[in-house]
């Protein structure tokens, strides 16, 4: 059933508790891959430093899957573009399963452009909370559908366990349970009550274009803080299960922090938008910024478990409040007429940073120094310039007069 995008919180709550699910259940595919992909594929690559390609092409397949998908969801709904990401998700770990199973790092690697596809569709639930929200319940509405990623946190990490070492080659198990899980989520979205814009009439204005977009000071603002965030999350985590297994703990440790680390990325999400109601979206993207900046610092004091543990958690804080401020101030700040414009450019953009720190963080990690220490080091350091540019920013932004921004 499609809607038109008038504000209605009845059907935004009825779209949130249905995307809350869908995080739930096919989100927990993230923590599986991304605790496994740079482990298979250093089982897999002759070359260490290629071990975090495959992580690094799923995030490029989002990248790529961006901006067809937001079209598909402008012309034919929510629904249809989520049913496209979960199959593209079954059909990535079913290519990367053979690719285990017939050791082969290319196919491995290839399957991550597929899975990529239900990453980018998973990146638009949180615009899909806030197409039949008031602007009273926008920001509440973004953090509850992120807030069910709080599932996913824990379940995906106990999935690694479970099945990683269930068959004779190692990891192939996991993969055929991401399978299950993209088919099963599949049943979730026919609950949902698809939003797209109402037909435009003769005369109606069809919303700005891209480049006018790109002159609004508070999307530009939006995109790089949204960017920044996402993107030095990526390239700490990339590296994480790397750096713990090689500093001498076991691969169950490594999906003990990730899962503690996912688990901060959402549990804030219950009271982030309250927050953002209280304290407006500009402190609390800064406030992520500060989090994260804590992460490296933490990180860089020291290879210890509890440093591993802290720095994730921050990390996984600064990502909440710096991505979901980002995507709370983007949504407020472009019509209905313009959404597959723009948040298929905004995630676009946001999914290139983050394929290129996804590649950084394999060279950084691997090439870089004589250690594994080094290496942890040189990727927390590269934290810093991209911090000082979104905190420089959202800084320009707050001096500009009101009416101008």
């Amino acid at each position: 059933m499609s809607v038109t995008s008038l504000p209605n919180d009845s059907i935004a709550r009825r779209n949130m508790w249905v995307l809350v699910a869908a995080q739930a259940v096919l989100g927990a595919q993230m923590p599986v891959i991304f605790t496994i992909g740079g482990l298979a594929g250093s089982q897999l690559a002759g070359n260490p430093c290629w071990a975090t390609l495959p992580i690094s092409l799923t995030v490029i397949g989002s990248m790529l899957w961006a901006q067809p998908l937001s079209a598909v969801m402008q012309r034919w709904g929510r629904r249809v573009g989520f049913v496209l990401g979960a199959l593209a998700g079954a059909a990535g770990a079913a290519v990367a399963a053979y690719g285990l199973y017939i050791g082969s790092f290319a196919v491995f690697s290839a399957a991550s452009l597929l899975t990529g596809g239900y990453m980018s569709a998973q990146g638009f639930y949180r615009f899909a909370a806030a197409d039949a929200a008031s602007e009273a319940f926008r920001p509440k509405a973004i953090s509850g559908v992120m807030a069910g990623g709080l599932a996913s946190a824990i379940f995906g990490p106990q999935l690694v366990k479970l099945t990683s070492q269930a068959m004779v080659v190692p990891f192939l198990g996991s993969y055929l349970t991401v399978i299950v899980l993209n088919l099963v989520g599949l049943f979730l979205f026919g609950a949902l009550k698809s939003t797209r814009p109402a037909v435009r009439g003769a005369g109606a204005a069809a919303g700005r274009t891209r480049r006018e977009l790109l002159r609004d000071p508070a999307i530009i603002v939006a995109m790089v803080c949204a960017t920044v965030s996402y993107a030095l999350m990526n390239l700490v985590m990339t590296s994480s299960p790397l750096a713990v297994v090689g500093c001498g703990f076991e691969t169950s440790d490594a999906a003990n922090i990730v899962s503690a680390h996912v688990l901060a990325m959402y549990a804030p999400s219950f009271v982030t938008g309250h927050i953002i109601a209280r304290l407006g979206v500009e402190k609390v993207i800064a406030l992520g910024l500060l989090i994260l900046a804590g992460s490296g610092a933490v990180a860089m004091s020291g290879v210890n478990l509890e440093n591993f543990y802290i720095a994730l958690v921050l990390l996984g804080i600064g990502w909440n409040f710096g991505f979901i401020g980002a995507t709370s101030m983007l949504a407020g700040h472009h019509a209905a007429a313009e959404r597959g414009t723009m948040q298929g450019l905004n995630d676009f953009v946001v999914f290139g940073g983050v394929s290129m720190a996804s590649f950084a963080s394999g060279g950084l990690m691997n090439c870089s120094g004589g250690s594994v220490q080094a290496g942890w080091s040189a990727v927390n350091m590269a934290m810093l310039p991209f911090l000082v540019l979104a905190g420089g920013a959202l800084i320009w932004f707050a001096l500009r007069p009101k009416e101008t921004r």
